[in-house]
């Protein structure tokens, strides 16, 4: 009879067996470690949860033009427009046929009673709620999965390529990698005719401000459908007034015009602030308080870029960046003659957080832990 293995053997193999079992794997990684599981069939990685500056999470929550914004608001809801806001816009509405309407007039107070009941219903909703993320395939591809007569379901879409407007576009041929994914979405109604082996031809769904509806607006019928009447628009409000706009057109689309949730809207300008104030501190190292004299806080907002970004990143499993960036050789837009940035943006800041999307996406901040990421490429 054989003797037994020896008591200190018997315990290596005890542990050999249960590393085995937990498949763990310990990989030094600059200096620390980070630790994978292995779990049949995938690897999950299991990244330390990121710490963000308490300082910068409390200034990127304050919005300075909040209580000049909410006067705006209150004074257009007691029909008072005599005021012409922040951005110098003046209210000249018009039905739906472009013919401009009177103050007066019943086709102008039909559209007063739905201006200010989205009006009301809009500005009682905008608030800080993270969770809103995880709320956009139903509030956004909801509705355009049933203006295409497809199932509605709470399934992301496989693939989402978001084409910006940057010239850099025209340095590649992308088109027809664009055109690949199963959603394609554009800003601003950029153009497609004439540059299609750069951005391609599909077009799923727009992604506008509302500038460019108010301009919409004006024309006969609220024309405003560069990539046919058939293609759902999704709308983000830089003005309330703006809302006179979209009363007016939506009675005229078509297609559905989708205005973005307003707690989705602070949570971009939370998180873009965020980066900028971020990026401030770290390259000129002065104080905070020194970043709204430089970025002129009132008026400091997000691109329409940065926001269908983060709408892609809420309702598909794999997002795709095209037109994002710059070159000293590249017009501002692939499409118009603008050379300039506009002040009111950040575009570093933004291009930050779109790194950390690709790289690192916990590190993106004031969104819900328990928020699943997609995987995300940027195309230069």
């Amino acid at each position: 009879m054989k003797s037994s293995a020896p008591p200190l053997l018997s315990i290596l193999l005890l542990i050999i067996f249960s590393l085995t079992l937990s498949s763990k794997i310990l990989v030094r990684r600059g200096g620390g470690f980070s630790s994978i599981e292995v779990e049949e069939p995938s690897l999950v990685l299991r990244n330390k949860v990121p710490v963000f500056n308490s300082t910068l999470l409390k200034y990127a929550a304050i919005d300075v033009g909040e209580a000049q914004a909410k006067h705006e608001i209150e004074e257009l809801l007691k029909g008072r427009f005599g005021s012409r806001g922040r951005y110098g816009y003046s209210v000249k509405a018009r039905t739906s046929k472009g013919v401009l309407a009177m103050l007066r007039s019943p086709q102008f107070h039909r559209n007063w009673l739905d201006f200010r009941r989205v009006l009301h219903d809009w500005s009682r909703k905008k608030r800080y709620q993270p969770e809103i993320m995880d709320e956009l395939i139903g509030l956004v591809k909801g509705p355009i999965d049933r203006h295409n007569g497809l199932v509605v379901s709470e399934r992301r879409y496989g693939s989402c390529a978001v084409v910006g407007n940057s010239g850099i576009l025209m340095q590649k041929e992308y088109g027809e990698l664009i055109d690949g994914h199963e959603i394609v979405i554009r800003l601003n109604n950029a153009r497609t005719e004439r540059y299609e082996r750069n951005v391609g031809v599909k077009t799923n769904f727009s992604f506008i401000n509302s500038n460019i509806l108010h301009l919409c607006g004006r024309r006969q019928g609220c024309f405003c459908h560069p990539y046919g009447a058939n293609v759902p628009m999704v709308i983000y409000i830089c003005q309330p007034t703006h809302f006179l706009d979209y009363t007016v057109c939506n009675s005229s689309h078509n297609a559905p015009l989708i205005v973005t949730d307003p707690r989705f809207d602070v949570l971009c300008a939370r998180i873009v602030k965020y980066y900028s104030l971020k990026r401030f501190v770290e390259e000129t190292r002065k104080p905070l308080d020194e970043w709204c004299s430089v970025h002129d806080g009132s008026m400091f907002h997000y691109s329409s870029g940065l926001q269908a970004v983060m709408l892609a990143v809420g309702i598909c499993d794999k997002v795709s960046i095209f037109g994002f960036g710059k070159s000293a050789s590249a017009r501002h837009h692939y499409h118009t003659n603008q050379k300039a940035e506009l002040k009111l943006h950040d575009y570093e800041a933004e291009y930050d957080l779109y790194h950390d999307l690709v790289n690192n996406p916990q590190a993106i901040p004031f969104i819900t832990g328990t928020f699943k990421f997609p995987t995300a490429m940027v195309y230069q």
